[in-house]
């Protein structure tokens, strides 16, 4: 309960950021190209529950198109890294890849209950079909915009180094531990560690 409020209280404070800097940064993104400002894309959350994430679009409209996702058998996971191409990436999108702007518009995920501001970041379902058994244990708590993982190397690390803090996270979170999480997740997004 006292996480939900919290959650309310900041994603009603990261709306109201959201909402004053987005003339700006939609005219970046128009003006950058194509297509359109938020980009929608399903994310599989609590208890496997599918759900609409929402985001600044930060790659160019044919780079959003759906794309096979690459079969990989469990044991791959351990030296899969998540990489977009930078062809795909506009030149603001790299901007707000960096900086984490894309991310803004997670608040209101967060303010329609689908998403809380820590726990692992939820993932497409084409690649959480694959998982192994073990993996769907991130699924027992709600996705966040920032989590373990995050403030732990970010885009550097492994899928599989990824789902050890996530399931590190799901064992031994608590209210306290995700301030620290925040906190830590600012010093992260400043220095841009991790960042691509």
């Amino acid at each position: 309960m006292l996480t939900r409020v919290r959650d309310i209280i900041v994603a009603v404070i990261g709306l109201a950021l959201f909402i004053a800097t987005y003339p700006l940064i939609a005219l970046a993104i128009k003006v950058d190209s194509r297509g359109p400002v938020i980009y929608t894309q399903t994310r599989v959350g609590l208890r496997g529950k599918r759900f609409t994430m929402y985001k600044y679009r930060s790659m160019s409209h044919d780079g959003h198109r759906p794309y096979e996702t690459p079969k990989l058998e469990p044991i791959h996971f351990k030296t899969f890294i998540f990489t977009t191409p930078n062809s795909r990436l506009t030149r603001v999108g790299r901007l707000l890849r960096s900086s984490s702007l894309d991310e803004l518009p997670n608040f209101w995920n967060v303010l329609r209950g689908d998403m809380s501001l820590v726990g692992p970041r939820p993932e497409i379902p084409e690649l959480v079909e694959q998982y192994p058994e073990e993996y769907h244990r991130r699924h027992d708590v709600k996705p966040g915009i920032t989590g373990l993982a995050q403030v732990n190397g970010r885009a550097d690390l492994t899928y599989d180094d990824t789902m050890r803090y996530d399931i590190q996270y799901v064992n031994e979170h608590s209210f306290l531990g995700d301030l620290k999480i925040l906190w830590r997740t600012v010093t992260v997004v400043v220095s841009r560690q991790g960042a691509r």
